[in-house]
């Protein structure tokens, strides 16, 4: 586990890898255009929140566990996010296509954040994102022969492992500070909530999942099994078969 100044100096050395060869042309065809489009729009516009009340969060947060490193990680993990979208963006005016200001899933998201200022909820929100964008990339990824898109995926691919695994780090901390009593009421809130954005999630980029090669049952099953991985690392000596077996049920029945 790292220390949060750890934490800092990585995304610091991260922001100044440049992944992306700007040089190339967009290539993405009208065919690619009619499935990706809409869906890249939102994703682009959820990439490019000013992070304030995240930071509010962790500026909170990190005085009561006397931790400064940890708001200037936090800040790092923001621009990181911006990035994303400031790079998602360059590539819809490359293709001449706008940046949608307003979007259902990204209203939604933004709403259930911004009602509350707890670090852990805030925590447990961003692993399920970050977990789904990983998915979605991926199948992004593979469904286009742009070189361009292809490669402003694979470096948001590489910036999101070390994300969640930030947040896991956190959750487990915070986890680890309760009362078996907190602990109980934890563990159903987080697997609720990482299926309920699961679902969300597929109901408005199904069409990317599906020309990417990843139908509804694929994509539910890895994201079962990062909520699955995601437990296990609160309490190590959970059985991960055990919990994605319970959570994968519920695709069966």
């Amino acid at each position: 586990m790292k220390t949060s100044e750890q934490w800092v100096n990585h995304f610091k050395e991260n922001l100044q890898t440049k992944r992306i060869d700007w040089r190339q042309h967009a290539t993405i065809s009208e065919k690619e255009m009619a499935v990706v489009l809409s869906s890249l729009q939102a994703w682009q516009l959820g990439e490019t929140s000013d992070g304030q009340h995240l930071l509010k969060a962790s500026k909170k947060y990190a005085a009561n566990i006397g931790d400064a490193f940890y708001v200037r990680a936090v800040e790092l993990f923001i621009k990181e996010e911006q990035k994303h979208g400031n790079n998602l963006g360059k590539y819809l005016d490359i293709i001449n296509q706008p940046r949608i200001k307003k979007n259902w899933g990204d209203t939604l998201f933004r709403k259930i954040r911004y009602m509350q200022s707890s670090m852990e909820l805030w925590t447990i929100a961003v692993i399920t994102v970050e977990s789904a964008a990983q998915l979605y990339y991926q199948s992004l990824k593979t469904a286009t022969h742009c070189q361009l898109l292809k490669q402003i995926c694979t470096d948001i691919l590489m910036d999101e492992a070390p994300h969640i695994e930030f947040q896991r780090e956190r959750l487990s901390i915070i986890f680890q500070s309760k009362t078996n009593a907190g602990r109980n009421i934890a563990y159903p809130f987080y697997r609720f909530f990482f299926l309920t954005t699961t679902l969300v999630v597929w109901i408005a980029h199904k069409k990317v999942f599906a020309a990417g090669g990843m139908d509804f049952k694929k994509y539910f099953m890895k994201m079962m099994h990062k909520s699955a991985k995601t437990i296990r690392r609160l309490q190590p000596d959970l059985n991960e078969i055990h919990l994605s077996g319970n959570l994968t049920n519920i695709i069966q029945n």
